[in-house]
């Protein structure tokens, strides 16, 4: 079957090669890629049979508008060469088709040019195997960490069992090397994690550490960009103000507490001194000692500026002048 009828599997109408744009993608391959991982084998070939009639589009944004191509043939090739951990070297190759037209041809001059080349693939996986020990990550703990050699040979994780595939993205800097990849991995089923023991502070300390510096990476991540500079300030000055606010709540009603443990009314509460409660219980003592020595009674509460407010806050004043002589 040739190129273009392949492609008018895809189309609504029966399309010419002149009409279209036909160029090569190197999807992905079995070399261990920038995040100490790589697709098996048998992955490639589950990659070559699902990429067939996926979109390409750019840093895997997915939203209509930015399809801008579709692969219409894959195979997977093997090269008279070896990866760096001494695998005979295969990878996932497709071919992809673009319309020739005005708002494409710019597009089309940069991948002739070199320009637009790298490309990452977006897919879905049920496994990560840990090519030190065989477990599957998803499933059950492992302690070997990627990147550091075991036994003098790297610990890297297996991508295998492709559930699915995405798109393929023009990108910057793809994590595999010689084409780039972005992986999501889905596992089987929701299993309890059989964890590897931790025998030492170090090795707890370790573990707690990588969880932290990822989750705060991954939040980072999630939120980057939510809130301007000037909008993190407002709510970081809402945030003071409020706690400001909650301590002098605090303090009046340690206040007013006091004052009830002593006898003393609930309206003169405010006017006791101190800012820890060891210094408000010495000025409520204080209080409570002048109210009994003078038998000093609560006043009734009234409202208004009548002659009979007045003389109570004056009595009150004149109480704490006194207070503050002595």
């Amino acid at each position: 079957m040739s190129d273009i009828e392949k492609i008018n599997r895809f189309t609504r109408r029966e399309f010419t090669e002149d009409e279209l744009y036909i160029f090569p993608v190197k999807l992905c391959d079995n070399a261990i890629d920038r995040d100490g991982e790589r697709f098996s084998d048998k992955a490639l070939e589950e990659l070559k049979t699902l990429f067939v009639g996926k979109t390409g589009i750019f840093d895997h944004d997915p939203r209509a508008g930015n399809q801008e191509a579709r692969v219409f043939d894959t195979e997977v090739i093997s090269e008279n060469k070896t990866t760096s951990d001494g695998r005979p070297y295969k990878y996932l190759k497709a071919k992809a088709y673009m319309v020739r037209n005005a708002a494409n041809q710019p597009l089309i001059d940069e991948i002739d040019a070199g320009i637009k080349k790298e490309v990452s693939v977006g897919c879905s996986a049920r496994k990560k195997i840990c090519s030190v020990c065989g477990a599957n990550v998803f499933e059950q703990g492992c302690s070997h960490v990627k990147g550091k050699e075991y036994g003098g040979k790297l610990c890297h994780y297996i991508v295998d069992d492709i559930n699915d595939a995405y798109e393929f993205s023009f990108v910057a800097v793809p994590a595999q090397i010689n084409a780039g990849v972005t992986k999501k991995y889905i596992p089987k089923e929701e299993k309890s994690m059989d964890f590897t023991p931790i025998n030492t502070q170090e090795e707890l300390d370790a573990a707690v550490k990588t969880a932290v510096d990822a989750a705060v990476a991954e939040t980072e991540k999630k939120f980057s960009g939510w809130l301007s500079p000037e909008s993190a300030a407002v709510l970081t000055k809402e945030r003071d103000d409020l706690s400001a606010e909650n301590t002098v709540c605090k303090a009046k009603v340690m206040k007013m507490q006091i004052a009830a443990e002593n006898g003393i009314p609930l309206e003169l509460a405010e006017n006791m001194a101190g800012d820890s409660e060891e210094d408000i219980r010495k000025e409520a003592q204080k209080f409570a000692k002048y109210l009994t020595s003078r038998k000093v009674q609560p006043t009734p509460k009234s409202t208004g500026d009548t002659p009979f407010a007045n003389s109570k806050n004056n009595a009150q004043l004149e109480m704490l002048r006194e207070l503050r002589n002595n």
